[in-house]
């Protein structure tokens, strides 16, 4: 098989406030952001531990992405709604999500408040506005817009981020998505984390244009590309571009560059279809170590601070590794509950069948 190639990195930005824009960030916050990038990675090296030891069973890494996700999201109000597309989860936990209901999702026991109705890796927080999402490419971008509009009819103050991969760029959902918010005029910016590859395919095979950016003007909508390995530059990009949303002017699109350094997922090889030195090439230019560099420079960071700061994030994660692996199983008639005010037949049927099998065969083997 022949390796392409993915479009070369970008450099150029730099992360500064745009000229006659806002003061620079303060040092807590600088130090909050990058330790909640650090959490990211250590996240990212733990679950592709259980993956791997078959302690959970799907994991999407986020490695190398971290800027462009965190960088945007922490851009977003409280009320604001984010509409994932596969890799935001660290996004939630940035914006309040408990760490114990990320990792319980994971593992899909009783510490999962989705209650086992998704694959690992597929998480939703009411209390982030962060909802659940489907591995059907491109499906949560309609969904955000209709929210989006339903939230401009009702007068609310909220603008709805809609994120998604250079991959979804090709799905019906895209299209009609972007379409209808630009004709409806709705509070939303869409980011695409363009990280090079839509899984095996990268992104020159997938669309002639120099950057997806340029597809929002055919809709009626402003394109913006940013170096989605700088979190400074993702987070003023993103900022203006909500707070354009917020004050009526409609939606926008955002195109963070970036690169996963890491495959699609865990059951990916991507050194099927990477050639070894552009991987080698992006980790060069690592989000994690490029912000690290720059608050050594501002004197955010003391040496020894990041390995402190990483030690931590390895002792948060692993305690609630512990509870939720220990969680007990749910309980199984919340097979059939919740979707309907009372069980119907036909899944009291389907139960009764279940709970027979059970009697005559045991339960099954727990992973």
């Amino acid at each position: 098989m022949t390796k392409a190639s993915a479009p070369a990195p970008n450099d150029t930005a730099r992360g500064e406030p745009a000229a006659g824009g806002r003061p620079a960030p303060d040092a807590p916050w600088l130090r909050a952001l990058f330790g909640h990038l650090v959490r990211t990675r250590c996240i990212d090296r733990r679950m592709v531990q259980l993956q791997r030891t078959g302690r959970v069973a799907f994991v999407g890494p986020v490695t190398g992405m971290e800027a462009a996700i965190l960088g945007t999201a922490a851009a977003l109000e409280p009320r604001d709604w984010l509409w994932s597309g596969l890799r935001e989860g660290p996004a939630a936990l940035l914006r309040g999500m408990p760490l114990d209901e990320y990792v319980g999702q994971m593992f899909g026991r009783s510490g999962d408040t989705g209650r086992g109705r998704q694959m690992p890796n597929h998480f939703q927080h009411r209390g982030t506005n962060f909802p659940s999402w489907s591995s059907v490419i491109g499906t949560q971008i309609p969904h955000g817009v209709g929210a989006a509009l339903a939230a401009r009819r009702r007068g609310l103050d909220e603008v709805h981020a809609i994120y998604f991969g250079d991959g979804a760029t090709s799905s019906n959902g895209f299209h009609s998505g972007l379409n209808l918010a630009a004709v409806w005029k709705v509070p939303a910016v869409f980011v695409c984390i363009h990280n090079g590859w839509a899984i095996s395919v990268p992104s020159h095979e997938q669309s002639a244009v120099d950057s997806f950016a340029d597809k929002a003007p055919a809709y009626g909508m402003p394109g913006h590309e940013v170096d989605g390995n700088d979190i400074l530059g993702c987070h003023v990009a993103m900022r203006e571009l909500v707070e354009r949303a917020r004050g009526g002017a409609g939606p926008a699109l955002l195109v963070a560059r970036t690169y996963r350094l890491e495959g699609h997922s865990s059951a990916d090889d991507p050194s099927r279809y990477r050639a070894a030195a552009e991987v080698e090439e992006w980790a060069r230019r690592d989000p994690l170590a490029r912000f690290q560099r720059l608050l050594f420079e501002r004197g955010v960071l003391a040496p020894g601070e990041p390995e402190a700061i990483e030690r931590a994030a390895y002792a948060e994660i692993d305690a609630a590794i512990r509870r939720q692996e220990a969680a007990p199983d749910l309980p199984l008639p919340s097979l059939v509950e919740d979707v309907f005010a009372g069980v119907p037949a036909h899944l009291r049927r389907q139960y009764a069948d279940y709970l027979d099998l059970l009697s005559r065969r045991g339960p099954p083997r727990r992973a």
